[in-house]
Formats: C-alpha cells, structure tokens, sequence
C-alpha cells in the first residue's frame, strides 16, 4: 500500500473541499479556488475534515496514480489556505529588477528589457533590485513562472552570474588554471 496515499488529509478551518461527478475535485480557501479533475480509478471521499483518497486495486497504473491523486489534492489545500513562494535572486553587475505596475522588468544583459505580466494566479514581490518573490496559490504555476524567469539567465559556473533560486548552491569550475 502507498504511504503516501493511504495517508488522509485533514483541511484546515476556511477551506471547502467537494467532489463531484467524474471525480472533479473543488478546493475553494481565503487565497481562492482551484479544481483538479482527478483519475477514474481512484475514489476520492470527503469525511468532514478528512480527505481520502482510495484505489480500486494494486495494479501497478493504479498503485503510480493513488499517491500523485493524494499529493495534487494535498497541495491544493495548502495552497488555497497558507499559499506558496518561490524566491528569486539575481547575481551579476548590472542585473536588477523592478516591478513597474503590475509588471516585472528583469534586466539580465540582454539588449532589451525582459517583461512578466502578473495575473489572477501568481504575483511578484521585489523587496530589493536584486531579489523577486514569485507567489501563488497554485503550486504549479508558482513553479512554472518561477522556471520560466530563472530560464532568461541561468546561472553559469564560472563566475556564478544569472538568476538563481535562493536555496540553490551553484557548482563552480574553475578557469583556465584549474589543472
């Protein structure tokens, strides 16, 4: 049996989960709501404050799909109550970002000054030119956006410039001399 998918989920006070027909999960919390259209096969049941999340039987399909159902509808619960962030920082002479509106303006070398719209799901925080805070509800797209700005200037292992996560430690080479 899957740990992690026998494991039940208990929501916290001011989030409502239901299911509906065809196994349509709606999370609705304070941050906003979210919907995962979760597989067939598992039985999703809603006991007051407890989500479950069964499978039919240990096929080896059913076994992959019973822990994923769990965790997405796990992670959906935490994001709509607390929320998630990812943190940004950008190392490099001349590399900085402000935010302009509703807008994030990253300067990264380029010719040109790159741009991210905010939307309904996902807002940034600039606390300082060299720092963003992507935040969400939706943990997949607070990570997708998070990718997508770090993609623009990855870091490179010789001098370390680029846009890094925080808790991400950069390997370096050394150059020419490093025999």
């Amino acid at each position: 049996m899957s740990r992690i998918g026998r494991a039940p989920i208990t929501v916290p006070a001011g989030v409502t989960v239901d299911v509906a027909e065809n196994n349509l999960v709606t999370v609705k919390g304070a941050k906003g709501a979210l919907t995962f259209d979760a597989p067939s096969a598992m039985t999703v049941a809603v006991d007051g404050t407890t989500v479950t999340v069964t499978r039919p039987n240990d096929e080896k399909n059913n076994r992959s799909l019973h822990g994923m159902t769990r965790t997405i509808i796990n992670n959906m619960i935490i994001g709509v109550s607390e929320g998630y962030s990812k943190k940004l920082e950008i190392v490099g002479v001349g590399y900085r970002v402000a935010k302009e509106g509703k807008k994030l303006v990253l300067n990264l070398g380029h010719s040109h000054p790159i741009y991210f719209e905010e939307d309904e799901k996902v807002t940034f925080d600039v606390p300082d030119s060299n720092t963003i805070i992507v935040k969400s509800y939706d943990k997949q797209a607070c990570g997708q956006i998070a990718a997508e700005i770090r993609s623009k200037r990855p870091p490179e292992p010789y001098l370390g410039k680029g846009v890094k996560y925080a808790d991400e430690r950069i390997r370096r080479k050394s150059g020419k001399a490093g025999k």
